[in-house]
């Protein structure tokens, strides 16, 4: 019998054990660093710590994206921070991000350095700082905002959600596995009504609503999610498909998809990235299926 069928919940929850799991060693209900580690600093002012997953793979794309637009005060150092081990508790880290998730980044051209975290505030701040993918009409701009905030809300159920109790929860609880594959579907329900009729999802121009949803929803529909796209019956949704693979192609997306990654095949893998001349010994001309985590 398992604790889920036999447990009552008590009147105040303690933490008295790891909840078991992939990432059970590094989850803890307090916040604040746990060891002193000061974070590395390279020659550009904008300097990325982050890790490939979906949320960081958001921001390496929107800088790539900027750097293939000739936007050359957008080159930047991106170092790895390996949540797996803990390093999103170093007290360097913390001091970006409070609280303590990737990505985290500081543009030094200002005084003092101005600190950035969360995703979608990264995805923003650089939109608005280099005036790049983001419309400047009121009504497009409001659109492509509703859908990166969007994003921000809805993908904490498909990785938090159906991520972690389909792929990485040390059992297979049925109920919550069907909860949240029923959240998924709908959300990707959502996404492929819009896109029968758009482009793009603010429209007809590619923007960081793109850049913010793709590398969750995207990516799942191309087989690189959680090896759920079989289970979630993903072909269905067909417009999510054509736009997913639209994105795909870009060669900034492809790029950034590589920047601080640690796992997957060796050539797809560039755990830091210091300038464009670090890509030259990767490859991109087989893509893959490589599995993200969240």
């Amino acid at each position: 019998m398992s604790d889920s069928e036999d447990w009552t919940p008590p009147r105040v929850w303690q933490w008295d054990r790891e909840s078991g799991g992939r990432f059970a060693a590094i989850n803890r209900p307090v916040a604040g660093a746990t060891h002193e580690q000061a974070l590395a600093v390279g020659s550009h002012p904008l300097q990325v710590y982050s890790l490939a997953t979906p949320n960081g793979v958001k921001v390496t794309v929107m800088l790539e994206e900027l750097l293939a637009s000739g936007c050359r005060e957008a080159e930047y150092d991106a170092w790895l921070i390996d949540i797996t081990t803990g390093e999103q508790f170093g007290s360097g880290f913390v001091a970006i991000n409070p609280n303590s998730k990737i990505p985290a980044l500081v543009d030094h051209s200002t005084e003092p350095p101005t600190r950035v975290f969360e995703s979608g505030a990264i995805l923003l701040y650089l939109a608005e700082r280099f005036g790049a993918f983001l419309p400047a009409s009121h009504h497009q701009r409001t659109e492509c905002l509703n859908w990166l905030f969007w994003q921000m809300a809805s993908a904490p159920y498909l990785g938090g959600g159906f991520g972690h109790f389909y792929a990485y929860a040390p059992e297979k609880i049925r109920y919550a596995i069907d909860r949240f594959a029923m959240e998924a579907k709908r959300q990707l329900d959502v996404l492929d009504r819009h896109l029968a009729e758009h482009e793009y999802m603010a429209g007809a121009d590619y923007s960081i609503a793109d850049m913010a949803i793709w590398p969750w929803y995207g990516q799942l529909v191309l087989g690189r999610l959680y090896s759920a796209a079989e289970f979630l019956d993903v072909a269905g949704y067909r417009h999510v498909g054509r736009w997913a693979e639209l994105i795909d192609a870009r060669p900034a997306v492809r790029r950034g998809r590589m920047v601080n990654r640690n796992f997957g095949r060796p050539e797809m893998q560039l755990r830091e990235r210091h300038s464009a001349e670090d890509f030259e010994t990767r490859t991109w001309d087989r893509i893959g299926n490589d599995e993200e985590t969240s």
